[in-house]
């Protein structure tokens, strides 16, 4: 009889996964919680250093009818192929940069300048010493509009990662008060707040410098077609939030501005493009 038991157990537990359903997108909900993944799809090695990633040409919605006044109207635009950095700029990749003797350092260098820092994204730098960093490395600043492309892909996303509300898994943000430079995270930590493109922190850790000056009413006569901003102004677009904003900063139609000559601790930072 007990052998009988035996097999019966042992035919259930055969039978067992044929009969439970399959999950469905276990494998991103195991990776967001913290267990362990698949060894089916181990985690692709991250893009090195420096690594851009090549946006094609194409249509995308860029801005948002739910959003502030300066994003509406939500409006098609085609924008030329073009590559952008993965990663925002680091603070080694700056200080290499310095090292040229072409640019000046960031106020509180010595604080960000840090061992700890290096992977850090740099921050605490003006409109001029972006786009001059750019230059120097044969790239330049992006657009307004290739920004957002990059940022949330063709299918009208809400955030880089899709639309479901942000986490600490996603960005790093609202972290208000904190005045500790480690609060920033290292580039290329945060997986799940990836864009569909594949590229890091477009959302949250620092804001972005773009090439355009800002004007809150361009959305109603940009033209359709690689739209580059106004020709002039008084401030510039940042985007992308930092590490103190609310998820509404998050939004990858969202757009915010300084002045050109605006430096401050925790931002704005920036990462590059190129024509291709």
């Amino acid at each position: 009889m007990r052998t009988m038991f035996v097999l019966v157990a042992l035919l259930g537990l055969a039978a067992q996964p044929a009969m439970a359903a399959a999950p469905v997108d276990k494998g991103g909900k195991e990776s967001a919680t913290g267990q362990k993944q698949s060894q089916e799809k181990p985690a692709s090695a991250r893009p090195p250093a420096g690594a851009m990633v090549s946006i094609p040409a194409g249509e995308f919605t860029m801005g948002s009818q739910d959003g502030d006044a300066d994003e509406r109207p939500a409006h098609k635009v085609y924008v030329d192929t073009f590559s952008m950095d993965v990663y925002e700029v680091t603070v080694g990749q700056y200080a290499e940069f310095l090292r040229s003797g072409e640019a000046r350092a960031p106020l509180d260098w010595k604080t960000i300048n840090q061992s700890a820092n290096q992977k850090r994204p740099v921050a605490n730098v003006d409109w001029a010493d972006a786009a001059a960093y750019c230059k120097w490395a044969g790239k330049r600043l992006p657009t307004e509009a290739e920004w957002e492309k990059a940022a949330r892909g063709t299918d009208g996303r809400l955030y880089p990662w899709g639309n479901d509300p942000p986490t600490p898994l996603h960005a790093n943000y609202g972290k208000v008060g904190s005045h500790d430079y480690g609060t920033l995270a290292p580039v290329g930590t945060l997986e799940d707040g990836k864009s569909p493109y594949g590229i890091y922190d477009m959302a949250g850790n620092v804001w972005e410098w773009v090439s355009d000056w800002y004007d809150d009413a361009y959305y109603k006569n940009s033209p359709q077609q690689n739209p580059g901003g106004p020709s002039m102004g008084g401030f510039k677009v940042i985007r992308g939030g930092s590490w103190t904003s609310s998820p509404r900063n998050l939004r990858s139609a969202d757009r915010y501005w300084d002045p050109p000559s605006f430096r401050s601790l925790y931002f704005p930072g920036f990462r590059c493009a190129k024509n291709p």
